[in-house]
């Protein structure tokens, strides 16, 4: 049976009933907002929503930086019933057009920064109805478009004083809340659709039960709260205990952001590898190690947290790192190590509420530890689909269970470790091997801060593992010399056959690497050549 429940009143208002009203909330640029302040915040923004005829379950896409404004923004729209829509700011004006069409969206927030993509992507948007951009200027009413209202936010708050909202709309815990487009590792973004309930039993499963967030906490998320992972760290798991967020809308930088923890006395922070690694390479005049003293827990998602990374911030800035995976899907972790019982290099073991399954290609369920499958997982947070993808749907949910796309071992003290994406793991001379080994080998050579190893086919068209490795600040990769240190540490067949240094990883806006990136450049690169020049060692 449904039940009347709104996640928007569940973070804000039910926290000011519990006696939380003059907790701080938020911490943003601007200032602080508390709870009971944040509450009214929303209630007036989604005032000005339902003016502009924002109705329950339309969607209303948000492209818009970590600041007060996306906040109140994604909490308004799931107050009156609609949808939100959070959407990469790293988009293209093009590419999040793709998105605004394919949601329907009837509204597009966006800030002032991301003007121009904004106005493109309403260009080529036909259920678009209101374009709202924060700043004084507001849209250019000449390039949205026939139909189409300019606003800026100023006046969408203004819009809706005439008729203020004092109640949250009677939404079911099953009622649509929340679309999050996957990040698109191979290059095709799905709606996730999510309803209500699956915000509070995020909170309840890994916020309340893996985290131990508490009401004294204060949060900081590297990931942007348009990411499932950072929606959760920023909004979910603070609000729903009475804790505090910081937003910060620039760009992650480890200067930065140890400025920001050391400024609000971080509790929590969040990251992802592609942040923790550059924070460890950074030194000491950029970063003080005292700066991250009040931090009490690390989280690593997104990435396979490398051994080396755990230890070296560990040792560093006395913070110890608890990695896990989770998806877009499952709306975030899944499985996670837990505090002070880390097992480096793996996921951890499956969060209270989560079912965790490994099967074999013919379907079969592996019982025993040490054989590797394609990881199934179980748990109420699964969204209820992709948005019109229905072959996708039918590949991907199996009745209660989703098909997760990572290949997993479960070892012998009960953890799981990722050996990559199902479509990432190669077969080098008849053996399966998995690039996160490699990749985990290439992390302790000295001059390399990060690594990708993909398959390249040789002139047989045979597979072969190929490093992209970015070197450390001041460092100079020898490929010869570090293709010598993957095989003094790993089986022969496993090395990489050649090491290819490059100044920046291809990342999604969330920071997975997009392997079909570096497949595509070693395509036009002659590095097949270099590989078939090698022999595979028996």
């Amino acid at each position: 049976m449904t039940e009347l429940f709104n996640a928007a009143e569940y973070l804000t208002e039910r926290r000011v009933t519990a006696g939380d009203a003059d907790r701080v909330a938020v911490r943003h640029p601007g200032g602080t907002l508390t709870y009971s302040e944040l509450a009214a915040e929303v209630r007036r923004v989604a005032a000005g929503l339902s003016a502009i005829g924002v109705r329950p379950e339309e969607r209303v896409l948000l492209c818009m930086v970590d600041d007060v404004e996306l906040f109140t923004g994604i909490l308004a729209t799931m107050y009156i019933g609609a949808v939100a829509v959070p959407s990469s700011t790293m988009l293209t004006g093009a590419e999040m057009g793709k998105l605004v069409a394919d949601s329907r969206a009837r509204v597009l927030l966006g800030s002032h920064q991301f003007s121009d993509a904004v106005h493109t992507a309403a260009a080529g948007a036909p259920d678009l109805r209101h374009v709202v951009l924060t700043g004084p200027d507001g849209p250019d009413p000449a390039a949205l478009g026939a139909g189409v209202t300019a606003l800026t936010w100023e006046q969408l708050l203004e819009a809706g004083t005439a008729s203020p909202v004092s109640a949250p709309y009677p939404t079911w815990d099953e009622s649509p809340a929340l679309w999050l487009y996957t990040s698109g590792t191979t290059g095709t973004p799905k709606g996730a659709m999510h309803r209500h309930a699956d915000i509070r039993y995020v909170a309840e499963t890994y916020g309340r039960q893996v985290l131990r967030v508490r009401p004294d906490d204060v949060c900081l998320s590297v990931a942007k709260l348009f990411f499932a992972y950072g929606i959760g760290n920023s909004m979910f798991f603070p609000l729903s205990v009475g804790a505090s967020v910081v937003l910060e809308p620039s760009r992650p930088s480890p200067g930065l952001y140890a400025a920001r923890v050391a400024e609000h006395g971080v509790t929590l922070f969040f990251a992802v590898p592609s942040f923790w690694g550059p924070l460890l390479a950074a030194d000491s005049s950029v970063v003080d190690p005292a700066a991250f003293r009040t931090v009490r827990q690390g989280v690593s998602a997104g990435e396979t947290l490398p051994a080396r990374m755990f230890h070296g911030i560990r040792d560093r800035y006395g913070i110890e790192i608890l990695d896990g995976i989770g998806s877009t899907e499952a709306l975030h972790i899944f499985i996670s190590n837990r505090p002070g019982a880390v097992t480096p290099g793996s996921s951890g073991t499956p969060v209270p509420g989560y079912q965790v399954e490994l099967r074999r290609t013919d379907g079969t369920v592996i019982e025993e530890a040490g054989e590797s499958g394609m990881l199934f997982i179980s748990g109420d947070s699964i969204c209820t689909g992709y948005w019109c993808r229905t072959d996708v749907n039918r590949a991907v949910f199996h009745g209660e269970w989703m098909r997760t796309g990572d290949q997993y071992v479960r070892n012998d003290d009960g953890t799981y470790t990722c050996l990559g994406r199902a479509d990432d793991v190669l077969k080098v001379g008849g053996i399966w091997v998995s690039p996160t080994e490699v990749e985990s080998r290439l992390l302790e050579h000295p001059a390399v801060a990060e690594a990708v190893v993909i398959g390249v086919p040789d002139a047989d068209g045979l597979d072969k593992p190929v490093a992209y490795v970015v070197p450390r600040p001041g460092a100079v990769v020898d490929p010869d010399e570090v293709i010598a240190f993957c095989r003094a540490g790993l089986a022969a067949f496993k090395r990489p056959r050649a090491v290819l240094p490059i100044a920046e990883l291809p990342k999604t806006a969330t920071g997975k690497i997009q392997r079909f990136r570096l497949r595509a450049l070693a395509a036009t690169a002659p590095v097949s050549e270099a590989v078939s020049q090698q022999e595979t060692p028996v």
